[in-house]
């Protein structure tokens, strides 16, 4: 016997999308967004891709407000920058414990529901879609739950955490949108290049109970976003020796499409958001310096929500991270200009 309580079974994705159906619209938009992004890793456009927004997306409203305002930025800075939005609806926790993401409490202050959860992130990433035009990221905590989103995400990534998992590996194969894949918190880049690698080819697996063959992903690729120490010290990985010797491993492995995303946040700014202007600059330079660099690096990660730093759950802070502290939106709006001016 096992010793889990089993709750209910879940309704199948194809269920949910029945549903929750996308308009023609819609469809038309992602496919537009999906097949501009793909040119930017594939080196055909020289853009550079700002995946933004808030760590956890705790809250529809707040959420939506904060891509609404993005579409505004988006029109004035298109021409160098392709932004997509942050609305990460799983969330990893070290011990287990704290808030897990919309998919497990669709309210935070309430005990966990997660049918309900699957149903509250479908709707928020189609809101998204419908009132902002704006197709988005999330991130593949259960390899399993990506089929209630397949249709509607231009942006996956993998976790620091989750990147040594064969079933987010396989999975991430089978995926026909850009898969960032993490860097571990060991910082050992093998471990990420090792699934890069397994992600750029084709598999035979076992995927919600069906015997599956996946095509790879040619646009599986590098995010660095810094490690820890043994004593847990944050060692940042975005400096330009750190950018030359990625681009050493990717030329070592001839991987398709060498791609790298920043993340400014996390063990690359020690988790104080306000850091990530200064890192964006910084790696901008190394992109002047050096036209290698220039060419691996597709983008940027930020950490950003409408209000500065964080609350614990229950805090009533309107737009306020319950997780990692983000950066506020008036210092975001700026950190965006700015870019589009450098670049």
């Amino acid at each position: 016997m096992m010793n889990m309580i089993f709750e209910k079974k879940l309704t199948i994705p194809m269920e949910v999308k029945k549903m929750y159906p996308l308009t023609e619209t819609m469809k038309e938009n992602i496919d537009r967004r999906d097949k501009e992004l793909k040119k930017i890793f594939s080196g055909e456009d020289k853009r550079k891709v700002l995946i933004i927004g808030p760590c956890s997306a705790d809250n529809e409203d707040s959420v939506i407000d904060y891509v609404s305002r993005l579409c505004k930025v988006q029109e004035d800075v298109k021409d160098k920058l392709f932004i997509v939005p942050r609305i990460y609806t799983n969330k990893p926790r070290t011990t287990g414990e704290g808030y897990k993401g919309l998919v497990h409490q669709p309210d935070p202050e309430k005990k966990p529901d997660i049918f309900k959860g699957i149903i509250a992130t479908r709707e928020l990433h189609m809101r998204a879609v419908k009132e902002t035009g704006f197709s988005c990221a999330d991130e593949m905590l259960y390899p399993g739950n990506y089929r209630y989103l397949d249709d509607l995400l231009a942006y996956v990534a993998v976790g620091a955490r989750s990147v040594e998992n064969q079933e987010h590996r396989l999975t991430a194969s089978g995926i026909d949108v850009p898969v960032g894949m993490k860097n571990p918190t060991s910082g050992v880049l093998s471990v990420m290049f090792n699934a890069i690698y397994a992600a750029q080819h084709h598999h035979s697996f076992i995927y919600r109970g069906w015997a599956v063959h996946s095509q790879g992903n040619p646009y599986a690729h590098a995010i660095l976003r810094g490690y820890s120490t043994k004593q847990g010290t944050s060692v940042p990985n975005y400096h330009y020796e750190d950018l030359v010797r990625l681009k050493e491993f990717y030329d070592e492995r001839g991987l398709k499409n060498q791609a790298v995303i920043i993340d400014t946040n996390h063990a690359n700014s020690g988790k104080d958001p306000f850091e990530q202007p200064r890192i964006i600059e910084e790696v901008l330079h190394s992109c002047r310096y050096n036209k290698d660099i220039e060419e691996l690096v597709k983008g940027f990660m930020v950490e950003s929500y409408i209000e500065d730093g964080n609350q614990k759950v229950g805090g009533g802070c309107y737009g306020k991270s319950i997780t990692d502290a983000c950066l506020g939106w008036d210092k975001t709006e700026k950190l965006i200009y700015e870019m589009a001016e450098r670049l």
